[in-house]
């Protein structure tokens, strides 16, 4: 019998109530009959432009010494933004901020920023720079986009940022099962791989998420 973690609440829980639940992600996503596992994944890749990559590279260096990494909005508008507009330049992706998405009472709220191309990509700011917090609030994100998309694709992706480090986040919508990648992406110097990623997940048709080896959290 699932372990009953939410109190009734009419008004019903949103996408950053479940931040601050801090509760394990396997439970949480437990209560929605999906398990949960980390381990490594083995997400998509492509190749990146050279000359935008050392663009985007050189304006983050030279700004970072100068970003307080404690606030959010700072993290948000010179960390973030700057990789999504580059990746929208380059898959021509429709991106919208703050998207409101309600499927069920506990299912809804607002996706921080929600790309649109061959595939659907959540990304998430984790608040308070938490990023296994803000794992749980992407995998309910997940969930919410599994029941409400109709289309036949059998992985959705997410990924959440705290600005200079980057999480990826696998949903196998037939096992029914979350898989928080164990890598971390650090920007600026894993940048090209996480340009590669983010890239790599929209332009193509259904890409096959698969992992190597892992074990559940």
């Amino acid at each position: 019998m699932t372990k009953k973690i939410l109190k009734p609440r009419k008004s019903g829980y949103t996408f950053a109530d479940y931040f601050k639940l801090n509760l394990e992600t396997e439970e949480v996503v437990a209560h929605f009959d999906y398990s949960f596992e980390s381990a490594h994944c083995r997400l998509p890749q492509t190749k990146v432009a050279p000359a935008r990559l050392a663009d985007l590279r050189g304006r983050i260096d030279e700004s970072l010494p100068f970003i307080n990494l404690s606030n959010e909005v700072a993290r948000r508008e010179f960390l973030i933004s700057p990789v999504l507009l580059e990746v929208v330049s380059q898959t021509h992706a429709k991106i919208s901020a703050e998207y409101p998405l309600e499927v069920e009472l506990n299912l809804k709220g607002t996706l921080d920023y929600f790309l649109r191309a061959k595939n659907l990509l959540p990304v998430i700011e984790a608040k308070n720079a938490d990023l296994q917090r803000g794992f749980t609030q992407l995998a309910v994100e997940l969930i919410a986009l599994d029941k409400w998309i109709t289309d036949k694709s059998r992985t959705l992706y997410g990924a959440i940022s705290i600005g200079d480090v980057w999480r990826f986040g696998v949903l196998d919508r037939r096992k029914k099962l979350i898989t928080q990648d164990l890598k971390l992406y650090p920007v600026p110097d894993a940048l090209e791989g996480l340009l590669s990623v983010l890239i790599a997940i929209l332009k193509q048709a259904d890409p096959a998420g698969s992992r190597k080896n892992g074990g559940k959290k």
